[in-house]
Protein backbone atom coordinates (compact mmCIF):
# COMPACT_ATOMS: atom_id res chain seq x y z
CA UNK A 1 0.00 0.00 0.00
CA UNK A 2 2.95 2.23 0.86
CA UNK A 3 4.13 2.03 -3.15
CA UNK A 4 0.69 2.93 -4.43
CA UNK A 5 0.59 5.60 -1.70
CA UNK A 6 4.04 7.31 -3.13
CA UNK A 7 2.89 6.91 -7.21
CA UNK A 8 -0.10 8.48 -5.99
CA UNK A 9 1.46 11.37 -4.10
CA UNK A 10 3.37 11.64 -7.40
CA UNK A 11 1.31 11.53 -10.15
CA UNK A 12 -0.38 14.15 -7.78
CA UNK A 13 2.38 16.46 -7.84
CA UNK A 14 3.31 16.40 -11.20
CA UNK A 15 -0.33 16.85 -12.72
CA UNK A 16 -0.58 20.11 -9.84
CA UNK A 17 2.80 21.26 -11.86
CA UNK A 18 1.55 20.38 -15.24
CA UNK A 19 -2.12 22.40 -13.86
CA UNK A 20 0.01 25.14 -12.76
CA UNK A 21 2.26 25.67 -15.47
CA UNK A 22 -0.83 25.35 -18.05
CA UNK A 23 -2.42 28.64 -15.68
CA UNK A 24 0.78 30.29 -15.92
CA UNK A 25 1.19 30.15 -19.76
CA UNK A 26 -2.57 31.22 -20.39
CA UNK A 27 -2.25 33.83 -17.81
CA UNK A 28 1.05 35.38 -19.69
CA UNK A 29 -1.15 35.07 -22.99
CA UNK A 30 -3.89 36.92 -21.66
CA UNK A 31 -1.65 39.47 -20.46
CA UNK A 32 0.31 39.75 -23.45
CA UNK A 33 -2.83 40.23 -25.40
CA UNK A 34 -4.12 43.01 -23.27
CA UNK A 35 -1.39 45.01 -23.38
CA UNK A 36 -1.61 47.79 -26.28
CA UNK A 37 0.24 50.56 -27.55
CA UNK A 38 -3.44 52.23 -26.94
CA UNK A 39 -3.25 51.21 -22.84
CA UNK A 40 -4.27 47.65 -21.30
CA UNK A 41 -7.62 45.74 -22.62
CA UNK A 42 -10.35 43.64 -20.68
CA UNK A 43 -9.53 40.52 -20.72
CA UNK A 44 -12.38 39.39 -22.33
CA UNK A 45 -12.08 42.21 -25.35
CA UNK A 46 -8.16 41.29 -25.90
CA UNK A 47 -9.00 37.68 -26.23
CA UNK A 48 -11.54 38.26 -28.30
CA UNK A 49 -9.20 40.80 -30.66
CA UNK A 50 -5.98 38.50 -30.88
CA UNK A 51 -8.41 35.56 -31.95
CA UNK A 52 -9.85 37.14 -34.76
CA UNK A 53 -6.89 39.79 -35.85
CA UNK A 54 -4.97 35.97 -36.09
CA UNK A 55 -7.84 34.46 -38.25
CA UNK A 56 -7.84 32.05 -35.17
CA UNK A 57 -11.63 32.10 -35.36
CA UNK A 58 -13.99 34.46 -38.04
CA UNK A 59 -15.73 37.75 -37.37
CA UNK A 60 -18.77 36.21 -36.17
CA UNK A 61 -16.46 34.44 -33.30
CA UNK A 62 -16.74 30.90 -33.81
CA UNK A 63 -15.62 29.90 -30.47
CA UNK A 64 -18.17 27.09 -30.08
CA UNK A 65 -16.56 24.00 -27.83
CA UNK A 66 -17.02 26.02 -24.92
CA UNK A 67 -20.45 26.51 -24.96
CA UNK A 68 -20.98 27.84 -21.62
CA UNK A 69 -19.53 30.71 -22.79
CA UNK A 70 -22.61 31.93 -25.19
CA UNK A 71 -25.61 33.51 -23.82
CA UNK A 72 -28.82 34.14 -26.14
CA UNK A 73 -31.04 36.65 -25.52
CA UNK A 74 -33.40 33.56 -24.31
CA UNK A 75 -36.77 33.31 -22.93
CA UNK A 76 -40.28 33.84 -24.47
CA UNK A 77 -42.25 32.99 -27.70
CA UNK A 78 -40.39 32.26 -30.83
CA UNK A 79 -40.04 35.18 -33.13
CA UNK A 80 -42.40 34.63 -36.37
CA UNK A 81 -39.67 35.73 -39.26
CA UNK A 82 -40.76 36.78 -42.55
CA UNK A 83 -39.06 38.00 -45.87
CA UNK A 84 -41.06 40.23 -48.07
CA UNK A 85 -39.96 42.63 -50.34
CA UNK A 86 -39.96 46.32 -50.83
CA UNK A 87 -40.29 48.46 -53.71
CA UNK A 88 -38.20 51.73 -54.58
CA UNK A 89 -37.10 53.79 -56.84
CA UNK A 90 -35.93 52.83 -60.35
CA UNK A 91 -38.92 50.10 -60.22
CA UNK A 92 -36.75 48.11 -58.07
CA UNK A 93 -36.66 46.47 -54.74
CA UNK A 94 -35.21 45.44 -51.62
CA UNK A 95 -35.49 42.75 -49.20
CA UNK A 96 -36.39 43.08 -45.89
CA UNK A 97 -36.19 40.54 -43.13
CA UNK A 98 -39.05 41.26 -40.67
CA UNK A 99 -39.04 40.18 -36.69
CA UNK A 100 -42.51 39.70 -34.84
CA UNK A 101 -43.72 38.47 -31.82
CA UNK A 102 -46.29 36.01 -31.64
CA UNK A 103 -49.69 37.58 -30.97
CA UNK A 104 -52.19 40.00 -31.98
CA UNK A 105 -50.58 43.15 -31.88
CA UNK A 106 -50.50 46.10 -32.25
CA UNK A 107 -46.75 46.02 -31.83
CA UNK A 108 -44.34 49.05 -31.59
CA UNK A 109 -42.47 48.96 -35.00
CA UNK A 110 -38.82 49.14 -35.52
CA UNK A 111 -36.51 49.92 -38.84
CA UNK A 112 -33.05 48.46 -38.80
CA UNK A 113 -30.00 49.36 -40.71
CA UNK A 114 -27.44 47.39 -40.53
CA UNK A 115 -23.74 48.27 -40.73
CA UNK A 116 -21.05 47.31 -43.38
CA UNK A 117 -19.15 50.84 -44.63
CA UNK A 118 -22.01 51.19 -47.06
CA UNK A 119 -20.34 48.23 -49.36
CA UNK A 120 -20.78 44.73 -50.54
CA UNK A 121 -19.40 42.13 -48.69
CA UNK A 122 -19.02 43.81 -45.34
CA UNK A 123 -22.63 43.46 -43.99
CA UNK A 124 -26.22 42.88 -44.64
CA UNK A 125 -29.00 41.03 -43.16
CA UNK A 126 -27.86 37.84 -42.67
CA UNK A 127 -24.44 39.00 -40.81
CA UNK A 128 -26.94 41.49 -38.52
CA UNK A 129 -29.59 38.38 -37.36
CA UNK A 130 -28.55 37.97 -33.72
CA UNK A 131 -28.55 41.87 -32.93
CA UNK A 132 -32.22 42.18 -34.59
CA UNK A 133 -33.52 39.03 -33.01
CA UNK A 134 -32.52 39.88 -29.99
CA UNK A 135 -33.99 43.62 -30.15
CA UNK A 136 -37.16 42.50 -31.14
CA UNK A 137 -37.03 39.66 -28.38
CA UNK A 138 -36.03 42.32 -25.96
CA UNK A 139 -38.61 44.98 -26.83
CA UNK A 140 -41.75 43.08 -28.02
CA UNK A 141 -41.44 45.01 -31.34
CA UNK A 142 -41.91 44.28 -35.28
CA UNK A 143 -38.28 44.60 -36.24
CA UNK A 144 -37.79 45.17 -39.90
CA UNK A 145 -34.10 44.43 -40.84
CA UNK A 146 -34.00 46.49 -43.97
CA UNK A 147 -31.19 45.25 -46.85
CA UNK A 148 -30.65 48.52 -48.96
CA UNK A 149 -28.25 48.22 -51.66
CA UNK A 150 -24.73 48.99 -51.53
CA UNK A 151 -21.52 50.51 -53.21
CA UNK A 152 -19.81 50.40 -55.08
CA UNK A 153 -22.78 49.03 -57.46
CA UNK A 154 -25.25 51.93 -55.57
CA UNK A 155 -23.45 55.02 -54.54
CA UNK A 156 -24.93 57.71 -52.33
CA UNK A 157 -28.28 58.45 -52.09
CA UNK A 158 -29.23 55.24 -53.12
CA UNK A 159 -28.94 53.30 -49.67
CA UNK A 160 -30.75 56.36 -48.22
CA UNK A 161 -33.75 56.64 -50.54
CA UNK A 162 -33.94 52.75 -49.72
CA UNK A 163 -33.91 53.19 -46.27
CA UNK A 164 -36.09 55.86 -46.41
CA UNK A 165 -38.60 53.85 -49.06
CA UNK A 166 -38.31 51.06 -46.24
CA UNK A 167 -39.40 53.22 -43.67
CA UNK A 168 -42.51 54.76 -45.56
CA UNK A 169 -43.43 50.66 -46.61
CA UNK A 170 -43.54 50.02 -43.19
CA UNK A 171 -45.94 52.45 -42.26
CA UNK A 172 -48.21 52.12 -44.92
CA UNK A 173 -48.26 48.17 -44.67
CA UNK A 174 -48.02 47.90 -40.59
CA UNK A 175 -51.27 46.58 -40.19
CA UNK A 176 -50.64 43.65 -42.29
CA UNK A 177 -47.90 42.57 -40.04
CA UNK A 178 -49.49 43.53 -36.84
CA UNK A 179 -47.23 46.40 -36.16
CA UNK A 180 -48.56 49.61 -34.78
CA UNK A 181 -48.03 52.73 -37.66
CA UNK A 182 -48.31 55.31 -34.94
CA UNK A 183 -45.46 53.98 -32.87
CA UNK A 184 -42.30 53.62 -35.38
CA UNK A 185 -39.07 53.72 -34.45
CA UNK A 186 -35.47 53.35 -36.35
CA UNK A 187 -32.05 52.10 -35.38
CA UNK A 188 -28.55 51.08 -36.59
CA UNK A 189 -24.93 50.35 -36.15
CA UNK A 190 -22.17 52.20 -38.01
CA UNK A 191 -22.96 52.83 -41.48
CA UNK A 192 -26.44 51.13 -40.47
CA UNK A 193 -26.32 54.09 -37.65
CA UNK A 194 -25.93 56.58 -40.30
CA UNK A 195 -28.63 55.71 -42.20
CA UNK A 196 -30.61 55.18 -38.68
CA UNK A 197 -30.54 59.38 -38.73
CA UNK A 198 -30.27 60.01 -41.64
CA UNK A 199 -33.54 58.58 -42.46
CA UNK A 200 -35.45 60.66 -39.55
CA UNK A 201 -33.81 63.68 -41.39
CA UNK A 202 -35.32 62.61 -44.72
CA UNK A 203 -39.15 62.34 -43.04
CA UNK A 204 -38.82 65.09 -41.01
CA UNK A 205 -37.73 66.91 -44.62
CA UNK A 206 -40.10 65.78 -46.19
CA UNK A 207 -43.46 65.34 -43.97
CA UNK A 208 -43.02 61.23 -43.70
CA UNK A 209 -43.61 59.11 -40.59
CA UNK A 210 -43.29 60.79 -37.05
CA UNK A 211 -40.96 58.37 -35.60
CA UNK A 212 -41.14 57.63 -31.81
CA UNK A 213 -36.99 57.17 -31.71
CA UNK A 214 -33.45 56.74 -32.98
CA UNK A 215 -31.47 54.66 -31.77
CA UNK A 216 -27.37 54.64 -33.28
CA UNK A 217 -24.47 51.98 -32.28
CA UNK A 218 -21.32 54.25 -32.62
CA UNK A 219 -22.74 55.74 -35.85
CA UNK A 220 -20.82 57.34 -38.86
CA UNK A 221 -21.44 60.54 -39.27
CA UNK A 222 -19.20 62.83 -41.34
CA UNK A 223 -17.41 61.97 -44.47
CA UNK A 224 -15.27 65.03 -44.29
CA UNK A 225 -11.54 65.05 -42.88
CA UNK A 226 -11.82 66.29 -39.84
CA UNK A 227 -9.94 66.15 -37.31
CA UNK A 228 -10.90 63.55 -34.80
CA UNK A 229 -8.29 61.85 -31.52
CA UNK A 230 -10.40 58.59 -31.96
CA UNK A 231 -9.60 58.19 -35.85
CA UNK A 232 -6.02 59.04 -35.36
CA UNK A 233 -5.34 56.84 -32.24
CA UNK A 234 -7.72 53.95 -33.19
CA UNK A 235 -7.46 53.48 -36.95
CA UNK A 236 -4.76 50.65 -37.79
CA UNK A 237 -8.08 47.92 -38.31
CA UNK A 238 -7.06 46.06 -34.97
CA UNK A 239 -10.44 47.28 -33.19
CA UNK A 240 -12.49 45.95 -36.32
CA UNK A 241 -12.58 49.19 -38.20
CA UNK A 242 -9.38 50.45 -39.83
CA UNK A 243 -8.62 53.87 -42.04
CA UNK A 244 -8.45 52.06 -44.72
CA UNK A 245 -11.75 50.40 -44.80
CA UNK A 246 -12.73 54.00 -43.96
CA UNK A 247 -11.60 55.40 -46.97
CA UNK A 248 -12.57 52.82 -49.77
CA UNK A 249 -16.21 53.37 -48.14
CA UNK A 250 -15.98 57.22 -48.49
CA UNK A 251 -14.51 57.01 -52.18
CA UNK A 252 -17.19 54.09 -53.29
CA UNK A 253 -20.26 55.76 -51.46
CA UNK A 254 -19.13 59.00 -52.20
CA UNK A 255 -17.29 59.31 -55.07
CA UNK A 256 -17.55 63.00 -55.88
CA UNK A 257 -16.84 64.92 -53.42
CA UNK A 258 -19.43 67.13 -53.32
CA UNK A 259 -21.69 64.38 -51.45
CA UNK A 260 -19.25 64.18 -48.70
CA UNK A 261 -21.05 67.48 -47.32
CA UNK A 262 -24.76 66.50 -47.97
CA UNK A 263 -26.16 66.44 -44.54
CA UNK A 264 -27.70 63.28 -45.85
CA UNK A 265 -24.32 61.83 -45.77
CA UNK A 266 -22.74 63.75 -43.36
CA UNK A 267 -24.94 64.63 -40.57
CA UNK A 268 -22.57 65.75 -38.03
CA UNK A 269 -22.51 68.97 -40.20
CA UNK A 270 -26.09 69.87 -40.92
CA UNK A 271 -27.39 73.24 -40.26
CA UNK A 272 -30.83 72.14 -38.32
CA UNK A 273 -31.25 68.68 -36.47
CA UNK A 274 -34.10 69.65 -34.25
CA UNK A 275 -37.38 68.49 -34.85
CA UNK A 276 -35.86 64.90 -34.79
CA UNK A 277 -36.76 62.19 -32.77
CA UNK A 278 -35.35 61.38 -29.62
CA UNK A 279 -31.98 60.14 -29.53
CA UNK A 280 -29.74 57.27 -27.66
CA UNK A 281 -26.26 57.35 -29.24
CA UNK A 282 -24.26 54.85 -27.69
CA UNK A 283 -20.34 54.25 -28.55
CA UNK A 284 -17.20 52.48 -28.32
CA UNK A 285 -13.80 53.59 -26.23
CA UNK A 286 -11.89 51.77 -28.92
CA UNK A 287 -13.29 53.18 -31.91
CA UNK A 288 -12.46 55.41 -34.54
CA UNK A 289 -15.69 56.43 -35.01
CA UNK A 290 -15.80 57.10 -31.23
CA UNK A 291 -15.84 60.97 -31.19
CA UNK A 292 -17.88 62.06 -34.44
CA UNK A 293 -20.78 59.67 -32.90
CA UNK A 294 -20.00 61.77 -29.62
CA UNK A 295 -20.20 64.66 -31.16
CA UNK A 296 -23.14 64.16 -33.07
CA UNK A 297 -25.21 63.75 -30.03
CA UNK A 298 -23.77 66.87 -28.20
CA UNK A 299 -24.76 68.68 -31.76
CA UNK A 300 -28.80 66.56 -31.38
CA UNK A 301 -29.05 67.73 -27.90
CA UNK A 302 -27.86 71.67 -29.35
CA UNK A 303 -30.98 71.59 -31.50
CA UNK A 304 -33.25 70.35 -28.84
CA UNK A 305 -33.61 66.95 -29.28
CA UNK A 306 -33.80 65.18 -26.19
CA UNK A 307 -30.53 62.74 -26.53
CA UNK A 308 -29.03 59.76 -24.32
CA UNK A 309 -24.97 59.26 -24.66
CA UNK A 310 -22.85 56.73 -23.63
CA UNK A 311 -19.78 55.78 -23.92
CA UNK A 312 -18.63 51.87 -22.59
CA UNK A 313 -14.94 51.48 -22.01
CA UNK A 314 -13.18 49.00 -22.92
CA UNK A 315 -14.53 47.56 -25.74
CA UNK A 316 -14.18 48.25 -29.65
CA UNK A 317 -15.96 48.54 -32.53
CA UNK A 318 -19.32 46.02 -33.04
CA UNK A 319 -18.87 45.41 -29.60
CA UNK A 320 -22.79 45.04 -29.25
CA UNK A 321 -23.02 42.56 -32.07
CA UNK A 322 -20.83 40.46 -29.31
CA UNK A 323 -23.18 40.32 -27.01
CA UNK A 324 -23.93 37.26 -26.47
CA UNK A 325 -19.95 36.67 -25.48
CA UNK A 326 -19.76 40.33 -23.85
CA UNK A 327 -21.39 41.45 -21.30
CA UNK A 328 -20.60 45.00 -22.11
CA UNK A 329 -22.67 44.01 -25.74
CA UNK A 330 -25.65 43.05 -23.44
CA UNK A 331 -25.63 46.18 -21.30
CA UNK A 332 -25.76 47.56 -24.54
CA UNK A 333 -28.30 46.42 -25.32
CA UNK A 334 -30.20 46.35 -22.60
CA UNK A 335 -29.51 49.85 -22.19
CA UNK A 336 -31.20 50.52 -26.36
CA UNK A 337 -34.38 47.90 -25.21
CA UNK A 338 -35.29 50.22 -22.41
CA UNK A 339 -34.41 53.32 -24.28
CA UNK A 340 -36.83 52.00 -26.82
CA UNK A 341 -39.78 50.96 -24.58
CA UNK A 342 -39.70 54.05 -22.96
CA UNK A 343 -39.98 56.61 -25.70
CA UNK A 344 -42.97 53.95 -27.28
CA UNK A 345 -44.49 54.93 -24.26
CA UNK A 346 -43.50 59.03 -24.85
CA UNK A 347 -41.28 58.66 -21.75
CA UNK A 348 -37.98 60.26 -23.05
CA UNK A 349 -37.82 63.92 -21.45
CA UNK A 350 -35.45 66.90 -22.48
CA UNK A 351 -32.60 66.68 -20.19
CA UNK A 352 -29.34 69.07 -19.59
CA UNK A 353 -27.01 67.02 -22.34
CA UNK A 354 -24.60 64.71 -20.18
CA UNK A 355 -22.31 61.98 -21.28
CA UNK A 356 -22.67 58.86 -19.98
CA UNK A 357 -19.76 56.89 -19.52
CA UNK A 358 -19.99 53.62 -18.56
CA UNK A 359 -17.22 51.37 -16.48
CA UNK A 360 -16.46 48.09 -17.80
CA UNK A 361 -18.29 45.16 -16.02
CA UNK A 362 -17.41 44.96 -11.93
CA UNK A 363 -18.34 42.74 -9.28
CA UNK A 364 -19.85 39.41 -9.95
CA UNK A 365 -20.03 39.92 -14.00
CA UNK A 366 -16.29 40.99 -13.89
CA UNK A 367 -15.10 37.90 -12.71
CA UNK A 368 -17.07 35.90 -15.13
CA UNK A 369 -15.64 38.09 -17.80
CA UNK A 370 -12.35 36.84 -16.32
CA UNK A 371 -13.03 33.21 -16.21
CA UNK A 372 -14.66 33.27 -19.45
CA UNK A 373 -11.33 35.41 -21.45
CA UNK A 374 -8.88 32.16 -19.42
CA UNK A 375 -11.14 29.52 -20.61
CA UNK A 376 -11.08 30.88 -24.61
CA UNK A 377 -7.92 31.60 -24.11
CA UNK A 378 -7.40 28.10 -23.46
CA UNK A 379 -9.14 26.88 -25.88
CA UNK A 380 -7.75 28.61 -28.53
CA UNK A 381 -4.25 28.10 -27.22
CA UNK A 382 -5.60 24.18 -27.00
CA UNK A 383 -6.94 24.11 -30.59
CA UNK A 384 -3.79 26.23 -32.61
CA UNK A 385 -0.92 25.72 -30.43
CA UNK A 386 -0.77 29.81 -31.64
CA UNK A 387 2.84 31.37 -30.11
CA UNK A 388 1.56 33.37 -27.15
CA UNK A 389 3.60 36.42 -28.19
CA UNK A 390 2.21 37.29 -31.32
CA UNK A 391 -0.29 40.48 -30.71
Amino acid sequence: MEWAKFIFNKFFFVGSLLVAAMFIVIALAVHIWQTTDEGKLPAKTAVILHAVNNNLVSLDIDIQPPQFLSRSSGGGNPLLVEERYVPVKDDGQIPVRMYRPQGEGPFPVILYYHGGAFMEGYGNIETHDNIVRSLAARTQSVVISVGYRLAPDYVFPTAVEDSYAALLWAKEHAEDFQGDPSSIAVAGDSAGGNLATVTAMMSRDRNGPDLTAQVLFYPLTTFRDIELESREIYDSGYYFLSRQVMYLARDLYTPNEMMRSNPYTSPLHADDLSGLPPALVITAEFDPLRDEGEKYAQKLADDEVPVQATRYRGVMHGFISLYEIMQSGRYGLQEASAFLRQAQEGEIEQMPYQLQVRQPPQGMDRAREQAEAFAIAAYLLGRTGVDIFRR
